[in-house]
């Protein structure tokens, strides 16, 4: 490309200290990872190497190559039309909620101590792409059930699973037969959870989800397109009835029903505005402590929303009796 070059847009990185994504894409070396990403890469308007994010294609072999890079995976692929999220987002959740979970153990966080094998962590609605238990599994190496109640999303999520030898003995794949509950039907009798995650779907119709893919683009290119989903998505990923607030309140009190099966339970909140209103039906079903942990991507904000009914003493009995810190 020839010409002046363009100054770079100068952003400091709001991402979690601990996270790999914190610099620009070295394309030179995920290439090296994923030679099938050269093809997307080009010279942009800063004459810098990057790809276009308005084509699906080349966002889903981004996260290919992130994961292969970043993750040791030796395999990861998903069916065309499902969600394919931005791996340094779906990073920040794992780290920020790692930092609630080992609050009274630093010297966990700072790599004195090796990966807590012990932990267990529910991902409700994992999807075809499982990036959740994957980051959390080679992060931390913590266990994962994933729940899903698409049939053609968890043979998806399996596949990854089986052809990474690593996985394999971390993570399981559960159906969830009824689109209303969240942990009834997955949740085994007796069976404990460290953690719960969960990324809802955003919107109350696949309208709304149009119309705010075209805010997206407007906003970002300044002028009328064509509405692309660039990151995919099923119906039951991105919009449900009554949307992400009514969902997040259903699983909020069906949470109060595992009080005893789980220590954390949490989830990504996208909607600032539907953060009070759920602190306030925390606060009402005496939820023992609440708390929202900021997140940023660029020019993208949200919320991780998290919550426990036990109190400080009970979190510490539950530590000592299931993690083995080593």
């Amino acid at each position: 490309m020839s010409g002046k070059k363009r100054e770079h847009p100068k952003e400091k990185s709001k991402l979690h200290p601990r996270s790999k994504h914190r610099g620009r894409y070295d394309f030179k070396a995920l290439i090296t990872a994923c030679p099938e990403l050269e093809p997307f890469v080009a010279l942009n308007v800063y004459n810098d190497l990057s790809i276009d994010f308005f084509n699906p294609e080349a966002v889903k072999m981004l996260n290919t190559a992130l994961l292969k890079f970043h993750y040791n995976l030796d395999f990861w692929d998903m069916p065309s039309n499902y969600l394919c999220p931005p791996i340094p987002g779906r990073a920040d959740y794992i780290h920020n909620v790692a930092d609630i979970l080992y609050r009274s153990n630093p010297e966990i966080l700072d790599g004195r101590i090796k990966k807590n094998g012990h932990i267990k962590c529910l991902d409700i609605g994992v999807g075809a792409n499982c990036i959740y238990p994957i980051i959390g599994a080679t992060e931390y190496g913590w266990n994962f059930v994933g729940s899903e109640i698409d049939i053609k999303a968890i043979v998806a999520a399996n596949k990854i699973v089986y052809k990474n030898e690593y996985l394999t003995e971390k993570v399981e794949i559960r159906l969830q037969e009824s689109s209303r509950d969240f942990f009834r039907g997955v949740v085994k009798e007796g069976e404990l959870f460290d953690l719960t995650i969960c990324n809802p779907p955003f919107h109350a119709s696949i309208e709304d989800a149009q119309r705010g893919t075209k805010r997206k683009i407007k906003n970002l290119k300044g002028e009328k397109a064509k509405t692309i989903l660039n990151f995919g998505g099923q119906s039951n990923e991105l919009w449900c009835e009554g949307g992400e607030i009514k969902f997040i309140k259903d699983m909020i009190y069906q949470s109060r029903q595992y009080k005893d099966s789980c220590l954390w339970f949490s989830t990504l909140v996208s909607k600032e505005s539907n953060v009070p209103g759920i602190h306030k039906l925390l606060e009402r079903i005496e939820a023992s402590e609440v708390g929202t942990l900021p997140m940023g991507q660029g020019n993208k904000i949200s919320r991780v929303v998290i919550w426990t009914f036990k109190s400080k003493a009970e979190q510490q009995d539950w530590q000592r009796k299931r993690w083995r810190l080593v």
